[in-house]
């Protein structure tokens, strides 16, 4: 086993569920009639849930989050939305991405910290995401963010000498980026990016074959860019904030059987990181943000469920006072928003808030726009 250097510093690695995850079938009511009447179709039966409270359990496909939380690793966030939620899945993103919910807006709320973060643009890995293109909560011109495909492969865009095949390439990245930053600062944006690509490429070529480890990943992407995200923080290149995605979640149909699969594999690769990062001497300084962009409607559809209001999140750490953290929604009917869906009970934004202030040591006002009443999910009030 190579010996890794624990790193110092704070990191933090946000996980997005894509396309609307279901908190009413991911944590679950199982002792309130309403949820079974409300879910004819789609209710977890009551002997096959894992409980932790009276009132509340893990959907049995979720036992691997379950093991975490029993080791007080998990915050559960009851509740997550805000005033007059959009239930568009690119308004909603967006939303989440910017703190705008009024207008559009163009900088990502991580951008914003990694500019706070390294100011003078010294390490192009200070912010990284897994996976293609770039999410728009990454997003600020002039701020440096490395967008890694495929770890294994990355590195090899430093040996791309042919003028045309690179310019294809950083087309493709302009695309890309056109689409998360608008045209309008998209020149200015890609004269540095395609810089900061081949940078970032030369920096971690190398990673790969750095990394040993015992901890066996499934075989899917999430598990996958989790695996990415290990062996980058193991090699400490100094950054501070990842990206990753977990799409699947518009579960409008089928969901009977997709939404247990899309647990199974998200608790297993959290869970798999968790210990990965702790066979290096890695985890103490690493907290996991898992959010989506809105939950689903009360009433099941027959098949799925669709569109809602408010939804739920986790932070996961090794510093993280594991527990329940704001109101489930009120489940009777007389209280749903709209006459349809769970009511909002933590704004999303205080929950950004939280892992800024207490995990990243940054002031989150001019990141969240505004103040917003944090959580105390560390065990310390924070992570410093």
């Amino acid at each position: 086993m190579t010996t890794t250097v624990k790193a110092k510093e704070n990191t933090l690695v946000v996980l997005q569920l894509t396309g609307g995850n279901d908190f009413m079938d991911t944590i679950i009511p199982y002792t309130n009639g309403i949820y079974y009447d409300s879910r004819p179709t789609l209710a977890t039966d009551q002997n096959d849930v894992l409980p932790f409270t009276n009132e509340l359990a893990f959907h049995p496909a979720f036992a691997s989050l379950k093991k975490l939380y029993d080791e007080d690793k998990v915050a559960i966030i009851q509740g997550i939305g805000y005033e007059n939620s959009s239930r568009s899945h690119f308004r909603a993103m967006d939303i989440m991405h910017t703190c705008e919910p009024i207008k559009i807006g163009t900088q990502g709320w991580l951008g914003r910290a990694i500019q706070e973060i390294d100011p003078q643009k010294k390490n192009v890995l200070t912010g990284v995401n897994i996976g293609r293109g770039l999410p728009r909560a990454m997003t600020l011109t002039g701020v440096p963010v490395a967008s890694v495909g495929d770890l294994d492969n990355y590195g090899l865009m430093t040996s791309i000498e042919d003028a045309a095949y690179r310019s294809n390439m950083l087309d493709n990245f302009k695309n890309l980026y056109t689409q998360a930053i608008g045209s309008g600062p998209v020149s200015d944006f890609l004269g540095r990016t395609g810089n900061d690509i081949l940078s970032s490429a030369e920096l971690l070529k190398d990673v790969p074959s750095r990394y040993e480890s015992t901890v066996e990943y499934a075989n899917n992407p999430i598990a996958k860019s989790l695996r990415d995200v290990a062996r980058i923080h193991t090699a400490d290149m100094g950054t501070r904030i990842f990206y990753v995605q977990h799409g699947g979640y518009d579960t409008h149909a089928d969901q009977g059987p997709n939404h247990p699969r899309l647990l199974k594999e998200l608790g297993d690769a959290v869970y798999d990181f968790m210990q990965d990062l702790k066979e290096h001497d890695a985890a103490e300084e690493v907290t996991i943000l898992i959010f989506t962009e809105f939950g689903r409607r009360m009433r099941d559809n027959g098949s799925g469920t669709d569109h809602g209001a408010g939804g739920g999140a986790f932070i996961v750490g090794e510093s993280i006072n594991g527990g329940l953290y704001g109101e489930y929604p009120p489940l009777d009917p007389s209280e749903w928003q709209d006459g349809e869906n769970l009511k909002f009970t933590v704004d999303f934004r205080g929950v950004y808030a939280t892992v800024l202030e207490q995990c990243l040591g940054l002031d989150p006002e001019p990141m969240v726009f505004g103040s917003y009443e944090q959580l105390k999910p560390y065990r310390n009030g924070s992570t410093e």
